[in-house]
């Protein structure tokens, strides 16, 4: 069974926007889309580590700053003609909280 932990409200991040929360397994980031989905990812792109959470979220994606690489929020899969993956984390929103996957965060950070 897993259990979830509180990261922040979900206005505290913007739509179309992310911020960062820094766990055991590295930095994640949170992203919210246009229609309030929540989504967590590594916070590195695959092709040469760019801060994705300064990234443009579009749709359920989000494109690197640096070299405008495409990453999917709901699959980690680069999208296009690039190739990688970014790892996902399980995320939700209840009651208007931000919540992650403690036990996933946990497993990653052991790993």
């Amino acid at each position: 069974m897993s259990d979830w932990i509180d990261i922040a409200p979900l206005d505290d991040v913007p739509q179309r926007g992310a911020r960062v929360v820094k766990t055991r397994a590295g930095c994640v980031a949170v992203f919210r889309t246009a229609d309030d989905k929540v989504f967590a990812l590594d916070n590195t792109c695959p092709h040469k580590k760019g801060p994705l959470a300064e990234g443009i979220v579009h749709g359920a994606a989000v494109t690197c700053p640096l070299h405008n690489w495409v990453i999917s929020l709901e699959t980690g899969l680069v999208q296009g003609p690039d190739e990688g993956q970014v790892t996902t984390y399980p995320a939700r929103v209840e009651h208007g909280r931000i919540l992650l996957d403690g036990a996933f965060l946990r497993a990653r950070s052991a790993a």
